[in-house]
């Protein structure tokens, strides 16, 4: 039994919706960032946090490659020629997508009202944009980012579409929007943002 702890308006959701693609049993302490709950396990307080066995695991990247490679599945086997692919699919994703979103949020809200720059949005969603473009380059044929397999990268990039979205952030290239609706409607995301 894997505990899942953060809400589902953080990365946390990313987790949920993995555990409920490969059908696991889990639970969920829907905590916020730096709460009680969340400092106990991870004393930055960031979420989410998988505790496993009693111990934490935390970053929802680390999370995600663990559960893939643990229960073999939603990830190609290390090692392969697939798994440096999705690697760097991944390693993209975080660098030009969440890192872009997360700056934003930083100086919109989490950071203290001193230290946040507004205008740094401006250049935050132009980088977006063309982030974008090579991404649509990069898809391979299929439903999924790396054809055929829903792979770990897929729900990460979702999840930067649904924040992209909250965060007024526009999705430009036709592609990515069309492959966003489409893992949008998958039941196990479904199920993970209702809880």
């Amino acid at each position: 039994m894997y505990t899942v702890i953060g809400n589902v308006r953080s990365r946390a959701l990313r987790v949920l919706w993995m555990l409920e693609e490969l059908g696991l049993d889990y639970e969920h302490v829907g905590a916020p960032p730096r709460s009680e709950d969340v400092i106990a396990v991870n004393p930055a307080g960031k979420v989410p946090v998988l505790v496993v066995d009693g111990t934490p695991v935390t970053d929802s990247t680390a999370i995600l490659a663990f559960l893939g490679d643990r229960h073999g599945a939603l990830t190609f086997p290390a090692g392969t020629l697939d798994r440096a692919r999705q690697d760097s699919m991944t390693q993209f994703l975080l660098d030009e997508f969440d890192a872009a979103l997360w700056m934003a949020a930083r100086h919109s809200f989490i950071l203290p009202e001193q230290f946040r720059e507004g205008a740094i949005k401006r250049s935050l969603k132009w980088e977006f944009e063309q982030s974008q473009r090579t991404l649509v380059a990069r898809m391979a044929e299929g439903p999924f980012l790396m054809g055929e397999t829903m792979t770990v990268p897929d729900i990460i990039l979702t999840h930067c579409g649904n924040w992209a979205d909250a965060a007024g952030f526009p999705i430009t290239e036709p592609r990515l929007a069309e492959y966003l609706e489409r893992l949008r409607q998958r039941p196990a995301l479904k199920r993970a943002m209702a809880r």
